[in-house]
C-alpha cells in the first residue's frame, strides 16, 4: 500500500502543489473581496448584502474544485493508459479492485486535504467578522462545489481506465449530467439538508472505476 501511494505521489506531486496554491489563492481572493467591502462600507453592509441579495462573495470558487478534480484525474490516470502501465499494475499479485481503490483513495484524500484547507481558511477568517448563521451559509454554499471536485476526479478515473473508446464516449455522456447535479440549485445553502446524501453519492462514484478496471483486466475492447 505504501508503494502504491508513493507511486501516485511521484506522478501527481507537482500538480497537487499547483492545485493547492491555486485553490488557496482563489479562496484568499474571495475573502479579500469581503474585506474590501467591509473596509469601504462597513461590516454591517456585508451583512445586509448577504441577507437581502443572497450574495456569498465566494462565487470565484464555484467551478474551480471541479476543474482541479478533473485535471488530477487526467494527470494521474492518463499516463497509466498512454504508457500502458496499467496492464502491468493490474497483473501484480494484488487484487485489481483493491489496487484501483488505493489509487483513487490517494487522489480523493489529496483533494479532500486541499479542499479542507480552503474551508478551514474561510472558517477561521469569517468567524471573526460574521455571525455563525452567515458564515455557515457561505460554507454550506461552497460544500457542493468541493464535493463536485471529488466526484469529477472519480468520474475521470472511471473514463480514463475504460479500455474501449466507444464506452468512454458513453461514460462521458453519463458523467456530464451526473456532475451537473452539484450545480442545479443556485440559491445560497440550497443543498444544506441534502449534503449528507450528496456526500454518499460522491463516494459511491468511486465504484465506477471498478467497472473499468474489471473490463481492462478482461481485455475488453468493444
Amino acid at each position: 500500500m505504501k508503494a502504491i501511494f508513493y507511486k501516485e505521489w511521484l506522478k501527481t506531486r507537482w500538480y497537487l502543489l499547483l492545485a493547492a496554491a491555486v485553490t488557496l489563492g482563489t479562496t484568499a481572493y474571495s475573502l479579500m473581496r469581503i474585506a474590501r467591502v467591509a473596509d469601504m462600507k462597513g461590516i454591517a453592509h456585508v451583512w445586509e448584502v448577504m441577507l437581502s441579495r443572497d450574495v456569498v462573495f465566494v462565487d470565484a470558487l464555484e467551478y474551480l474544485p471541479l476543474l482541479v478534480g478533473v485535471l488530477l484525474g487526467l494527470v494521474q490516470f492518463m499516463p497509466e493508459m498512454y504508457h500502458k502501465c496499467l496492464k502491468l499494475t493490474l497483473h501484480l499479485p494484488y487484487k485489481p479492485i483493491r489496487m484501483i481503490t488505493l489509487m483513487t483513495a490517494f487522489g480523493t484524500a489529496a483533494l479532500a486535504a486541499i479542499f479542507a484547507a480552503a474551508c478551514l481558511t474561510m472558517f477561521v477568517y469569517l468567524r471573526g467578522i460574521l455571525a455563525p448563521e452567515l458564515y455557515g451559509r457561505i460554507l454550506l454554499t461552497a460544500a457542493p462545489w468541493f464535493l463536485a471536485g471529488i466526484a469529477g476526479y472519480l468520474t475521470v478515473a472511471w473514463i480514463c481506465l475504460e479500455p474501449a473508446w466507444k464506452r468512454r464516449v458513453a461514460d462521458m455522456a453519463v458523467a456530464v449530467p451526473m456532475l451537473w447535479i452539484y450545480f442545479l440549485a443556485p440559491a445560497p445553502a440550497a443543498y444544506g439538508a441534502f449534503l449528507p446524501l450528496l456526500a454518499v453519492f460522491t463516494l459511491l462514484t468511486a465504484t465506477l472505476a471498478w467497472l473499468s478496471a474489471a473490463r481492462f483486466k478482461e481485455g475488453k475492447q468493444d
